[in-house]
């Protein structure tokens, strides 16, 4: 068992020049144990890639596991679920029938005594997008069924559940990088992809987030490399905000965990691995301040994609592990970190400034930049290399390659004798990936900057033509007795060649579509002789409408931007990876509302558009489509028509025809429209969703075309407002009345007075026709925000005959 120290950081008061003395509060110790496997053979936790929940109760504790590569045998992916109890280790196989196929990559929350199982990877081509559900109770698995928004597929993702919400970000799918965020109601198994407000993460995967209170909290992740950024999400407000942190931040990484404990918001593991060490960092909730623990000497524990859950005062540590090509695949086994000294932590005297050049030394260890590195029982005389000196560039501000860039390359059959030197002196940089080379022939170890700097290249020369004869004496020498002089020796012998590291320069290269963007323009505005000022219109958000990526209207407004259009156009849909560019126009103030969307790049605006399961195809040049209309059309969808016949006025490419259809059953839908490209549009859609032989299609002028005396429901749906229409909806209803969804903008202080101002509109219409109908407002639907203190609504307009 090992004790460490809890090291809080420096104060947000200290510049980062400063060094200050962090010491650890006397008797607070975190302890650091294995944990012994009873039950199931401990290979079957031998996992990454898996997802866990914690079960609690009053009289037990559990953490239930599911899916990942690995396991006992040959590693493949796995659909089991076990149940580990970490106060008596004991593990128990949970059998249930017609549980989900195999998997890795997916998250698991659980709400109440169920478990929803998002997402994951099946296979290399086969990226899932589905839900399943876990009654814990029951011990029965479920394919779930959901309404909303269509779910992209994706693994590497990240969720967090508030009440009964299951909040999800990013991911992957194949090589496409989300940056959307969607919310499951799990009360109505709908999703809806948020539209959110304030400073938006950029896209990623391999990522972490918890909830804490009504908040989301997101750190690092990976997208062209690790990121380091700490992310709050206000469920309340729908907004993202950059926390503004106290103490030496964590250093970048992917493929960690983090847990809540009491007030403290955790870190661990992840990559790039530490060299020698694992570091414990915890955000402190009521000071808004990092502190860290450096875990010294866990060889065995490699917390990368591994899973990390709070059972009572433990922290439960499940698989992890990586591949390597040169010694094959290594799993950690389950560990237990107890974090009951946490709650004894106290900021009062945590810190002191120290001289601008002053550096305390520990018995226990020496500090670094305001970090205790601890030694704990010697494993090699290699030291920990603080994560800000890891350099991620290939070349520094003189155009030399970077100390911490170069590789050592062997051949396969040295790999071994090799690594075991390289790891002995501290040279092997263990941030860094080990990778093969010319099909595996040879292997490249990523070294440390203090192997740079005591061996020069003008020392450790290239050896391609030397092959030893016979065995060198490294055969009859201890490693323990080895000497740094022999180990290079050694290293020369066998061919050893120090090159620049590949993967270093392709991470460097990997840039976000933003900078690509930015660099790319601003070469073609010098090569034009333009100002640099005009990059200030370019956007920093876009959004997708099928295959076309759509900037916003605001973006490119110099008309000087015309003039070089030709050769701009390109270099943006290249920059974005998109075949078809076209930026945002106003709807057009006519009668039909056409979309003034200009292609830049492509040859169309045929998109194809899926919602709710309900395919919407059109020309996005010539028809508008309302996102925001998203809540509505699920609505209506909802609603149980099996026997209805509907009339929407207002059909447009079918907004509310194809719900209606679709997922409602009506019975038969009279849908009128004057906009051919609509009608055109809509023909298609009714096709593609095999549900033409249920609507009519009526052209022209509603007024005109629209049937009467034959609806159970009428929808309404023009904005601002549709009162021209409501005589017609009246006519259009049957004799004993029906049901009327009336669209229209209304000031966020008039909501009342506006439904008032319907019902007595629609009494009057219908007694001047003749009808003797109560008229009720059953429901008011707040859609969205049309602007500032304007609201779209419908009411449902109740018309019963009296």
């Amino acid at each position: 068992m090992l004790k460490l120290n809890i090291v809080p950081s420096e104060k947000a008061s200290f510049s980062r020049e400063s060094l200050v003395e962090t010491e650890g509060i006397p008797g607070c110790s975190l302890s650091i144990s294995q944990m012994v496997i009873a039950g199931e053979p401990i290979e079957r936790l031998f996992l990454w890639g898996h997802s866990t929940c914690t079960l609690e109760s009053t009289n037990k504790a559990e953490v239930l596991i599911f899916g990942g590569f690995g396991g006992s045998g040959s590693h493949a992916r796995r659909h089991a679920s076990f149940l580990l109890d970490p106060l008596h280790g004991t593990l128990r196989e949970i059998n249930v029938a017609g549980r989900p196929s195999p998997r890795l990559g997916h998250t698991a929350s659980l709400i109440g005594d169920c478990m929803y199982v998002i997402g994951g990877r099946a296979d290399p081509t086969n990226i899932l997008s589905e839900l399943w559900i876990l009654n814990t109770l029951k011990n029965e698995w479920r394919l779930l069924d959901c309404i909303g928004s269509a779910f992209p597929p994706r693994h590497r993702h990240a969720a967090a559940a508030v009440g009964s919400k299951i909040y999800v970000f990013g991911g992957l799918n194949n090589d496409a990088i989300s940056s959307s965020l969607h919310v499951l109601d799990t009360n109505t198994l709908q999703w809806e992809e948020l539209i959110a407000h304030g400073e938006q993460p950029c896209a990623r995967h391999s990522h972490s987030m918890v909830a804490y209170g009504s908040k989301l909290f997101m750190f690092g992740g990976y997208y062209g490399e690790a990121l380091g950024d700490l992310y709050s999400f206000d469920t309340l407000t729908c907004s993202w905000e950059v926390e503004k942190v106290g103490g030496r931040s964590p250093y970048a990484r992917f493929s960690h965990s983090m847990f809540v404990y009491k007030n403290f918001i955790g870190i661990i593991g992840g990559c790039p691995v530490t060299q020698h060490c694992q570091e414990l960092t915890l955000l402190d909730m009521r000071s808004l301040v990092w502190k860290h623990v450096t875990l010294s000497s866990m060889d065995k524990a490699l917390f990368v994609r591994s899973t990390a859950n709070v059972v009572r005062d433990d922290l439960i540590m499940v698989g992890g592990g990586a591949a390597c090509y040169a010694f094959g695949t290594k799993f950690s086994e389950p560990m237990k970190i107890n974090l009951f000294p946490l709650l004894s932590l106290d900021d009062h005297d945590s810190s002191r400034k120290l001289g601008e050049n002053e550096v305390i030394k520990e018995e226990e260890g020496m500090m670094e930049n305001g970090n205790v590195l601890l030694q704990a029982p010697h494993v090699g005389t290699g030291s920990p290399q603080h994560p800000e000196m890891q350099s991620l560039n290939v070349e520094n501000q003189t155009g030399q390659i970077d100390a911490s860039s170069w590789v050592v390359k062997l051949e396969k059959k040295h790999a071994k004798l090799g690594k075991d030197i390289l790891k002995k002196f501290g040279w092997l940089d263990l941030e860094r990936k080990v990778y093969a080379q010319e099909d595996g022939l040879f292997i490249s170890f990523p070294v440390t900057e203090k192997f740079c700097a005591i061996f020069s290249e003008d020392r450790f020369e290239v050896l391609s033509d030397h092959h030893p004869s016979k065995p060198f004496r490294a055969e009859s020498l201890l490693l323990n007795d080895m000497s740094s002089s022999v180990a290079l020796d050694i290293l020369k012998e066998y061919g050893a060649t120090k090159l620049p590291d590949e993967l270093v320069q392709k991470r460097k290269a990997c840039k976000s579509p933003l900078k690509i963007m930015t660099e790319a323009v601003a070469s073609l505005i010098r090569q034009k002789g333009l100002s640099d000022k005009l990059l200030e219109q370019l956007p920093n958000r876009w959004e997708r409408i099928g295959d076309i990526v759509v900037l916003p209207i605001s973006s490119f407004r110099d008309p000087i931007w015309n003039s070089i259009g030709e050769e701009l156009w390109p270099i943006i849909a290249k920059s974005l990876n998109t075949c078809r560019l076209a930026r945002q126009g106003r709807v057009a103030a006519n009668g039909t509302r056409d979309s003034t969307l200009e292609i830049l790049v492509g040859d169309n605006g045929w998109v194809d558009h899926c919602e709710n399961g309900i395919l919407y195809s059109f020309d996005a040049t010539k028809c508008m489509f309302s996102w925001g209309n998203l809540s509505e059309k699920i609505r209506m969808a909802s609603s149980d028509c099996t026997d209805a016949v509907i009339v929407d006025l207002f059909a447009g490419i079918g907004y509310f025809v194809l719900p209606f259809l679709v997922r409602a059953k009506a019975k038969l839908v009279y849908a009128c429209e004057w906009n051919p490209h609509a009608i055109e549009a809509l023909k298609r859609n009714l096709e593609a969703n095999s549900v033409s032989d249920r609507c009519i299609i009526l052209e022209g002028d509603n007024q005109i075309t629209a049937p009467k005396g034959v609806a159970d429901r009428v929808c309404l749906g023009l904005l601002p407002s549709s009162e021209g229409s409501w005589l017609t909806a009246v006519r259009a209803l049957r004799s004993n009345g029906g049901i009327l969804h009336v669209h229209g903008n209304v000031k966020d202080t008039e909501v009342e007075l506006w439904a008032n101002h319907v019902s007595k509109s629609i009494s009057e219409i219908a007694r001047s026709e003749g009808h003797r109908w109560e008229v009720t407002i059953d429901h008011v639907e707040k859609v969205k925000w049309y602007a500032p203190h304007i609201r779209h609504l419908v009411a449902d307009v109740k018309c019963r005959r009296i």
